[in-house]
């Protein structure tokens, strides 16, 4: 039986971790942590749990958390979780991080997009990135393993084939995506309040949004380059799910049935990822760890879609499908 940790069990993911970890027969959920003061049980914070997980939150303390688990996840802010997971270095315990600090290759570039000066500069780089379906190897042997973030999950599964076979363009790609409020998290915000997001769709950080330079240092680890992305991220009116549709420009003369062909091929035996020949929606992937695709020719141009759950494949699912992988389990259970 594995021991888990979760620090920071107050917000959205680490909820959805909780409700997937509770029927993982191979998982004992052990500490749960939070910042806030006093020590409420976690059903207080989350009301779903009551009378199936009574554990309370407790103060943050690395050491400890660690003497008590084989396995901790970090649903810490960025920065905040670095500064953690620094102190855990020489324990035995392995990590899931869910927050950005690990998924750049270098601290200059974390500075420039998350204005704070990395906690822990020395591992940046050495880190695998926790997408099972392009990094087995390298998960199943670290201690340390980076979440990746959802617009990314998204993206890099959809642009992974095409960039690899080098039947595309690699300067010329456009990310349009648009994300379910709880991406947002869980603090409140005015553009995550009710009456200025309801019956709205609004982009937001266009051309500077965190997640572009994770796409393209990732995609840039696969094809020993980096592509260049235009993505823009949008909130939309509704609680969960991610709908990424990417315009790309082939390079070869191929019809559609066999850019449906190429993804298929390329992920064979992917038990989470599903290539569709109808255009996937967020509801297809609802509360669930798939990643739905498919592509079309429209004047001359490929555009792909990528259906995830943001909470699902884009975060808690991806995080168990990892701790699947570290451990030797069959990657699906649970999910």
């Amino acid at each position: 039986m594995i021991r888990v940790g979760i620090l920071g069990a107050t917000g959205y993911t680490a909820r959805e971790l909780v409700r997937i970890l509770l029927r993982h027969p191979e998982v004992e959920i052990r500490v749960l942590t939070s910042r806030q003061e006093g020590r409420p049980p976690i059903s207080a914070v989350h009301p779903q749990f009551a009378g199936r997980l009574e554990l309370e939150l407790t103060p943050t303390e690395p050491h400890h958390v660690a003497g008590q688990t084989d396995c901790i996840f970090s649903c810490l802010p960025h920065a905040a979780s670095a500064d953690v997971i620094a102190q855990l270095a020489d324990s035995d315990v392995r990590i899931i991080d869910f927050s950005a600090d690990y998924r750049l290759d270098d601290a200059a570039t974390y500075q420039e997009w998350y204005g704070k000066r990395h906690p822990d500069p020395e591992r940046l780089g050495q880190v695998a990135y926790g997408l099972p379906e392009l990094f087995r190897e390298q998960i199943r042997e670290s201690k340390l393993v980076a979440n990746p973030g959802c617009y990314p999950t998204a993206a890099i599964l959809a642009l992974a084939p095409l960039l690899k076979s080098e039947w595309i363009e690699c300067h010329t790609i456009v990310v349009d995506a648009k994300s379910g409020l709880s991406g947002a998290g869980r603090t409140p915000k005015l553009t995550t309040h009710f009456v200025e997001a309801n019956e709205s769709v609004s982009p937001y950080s266009v051309g500077r949004h965190r997640h572009m330079p994770e796409m393209e240092q990732i995609l840039g680890r696969i094809i020993g380059h980096r592509p260049s992305i235009l993505f823009t991220p949008h909130l939309i009116p509704m609680d969960r799910g991610i709908l990424a549709t990417v315009y790309v420009r082939p390079t070869v003369n191929k019809s559609e049935d066999e850019w449906l062909d190429l993804l298929q091929t390329f992920y064979e035996g992917e038990p989470f990822v599903r290539v569709v020949e109808h255009l996937p929606a967020t509801k297809d992937t609802l509360s669930s760890n798939f990643c739905d695709l498919t592509v079309r020719l429209v004047k001359e141009r490929l555009v792909v879609f990528s259906a995830i759950d943001n909470l699902g494949k884009g975060a808690s699912g991806a995080a168990v499908q990892n701790l699947n992988v570290m451990f030797g389990f069959p990657e699906t259970l649970a999910l």
